[in-house]
């Protein structure tokens, strides 16, 4: 019986174009993949393993040609719109009080601050208030998928992993929840909607 659920994010509630920044770079003079280098530079931000500027001055240099603001257009740029019924749904949810909600993010300062005004701060506020906790990577300083951040959740909270569903639209995160044995959703983006849920309760 599920008694708890865990939300990802972007691409769950806020819709994300992840593409973007492939797409941009040879715009600015830098080549279509992406180094090791920069991927790892990535997960450290997304731990707060470094600061926004650091993270910057590292993506300067796959976009040699591009300044402080571009940089920060590009990678911002990811964050679309976050659907109204998305909230409702939540809304909704949080209100009959059946579920423990608990969302759990990677994602970094830039971002954030980004989501806050795309959304505006009363809708994000609406949204956060829906969930017990709300678990932001750079803030708790793990990431998906790896083992600990799940840990630290159940933990934190008491959680029974048979009795929690975790929701992601990335299969190496809900493959590391199956295997702590929480019951998982791995969402196809553009063919499902989070919406659906209750017809998976």
């Amino acid at each position: 019986m599920i008694k708890n659920i865990i939300f990802d994010f972007g691409d769950i509630f806020i819709n994300l174009d992840k593409e973007v920044i492939f797409r941009e770079i040879q715009e600015f003079g830098g080549k279509t993949e992406l180094t090791p280098e920069i991927l790892a530079v990535n997960k450290r931000y997304e731990v707060g393993g470094v600061s926004s500027k650091g993270f910057i001055a590292a993506l300067a240099t796959v976009y040699p040609e591009a300044n402080t603001q571009d940089i920060v257009r590009i990678w911002n740029a990811m964050i679309l719109d976050f659907p109204e019924d998305r909230l409702k749904f939540l809304e909704d949810l949080s209100k009959k009080e059946t579920y423990r909600l608990f969302l759990l993010s990677n994602t970094n300062a830039l971002h954030i601050e980004k989501v806050i005004e795309t959304m505006g701060k009363e809708m994000y506020l609406r949204f956060k208030s829906c969930f017990e906790q709300f678990y932001l990577s750079h803030e708790i300083h793990l990431r998906k998928p790896d083992t600990a951040i799940f840990e630290f959740v159940l933990t934190q909270n008491n959680l029974k992993a048979s009795e929690t569903l975790f929701i992601d639209d990335t299969r190496e995160n809900t493959d590391t929840a199956e295997q702590l044995g929480m019951q998982t959703w791995n969402l196809k983006v553009g063919k499902e909607d989070v919406v659906q849920l209750r017809s998976r309760l």
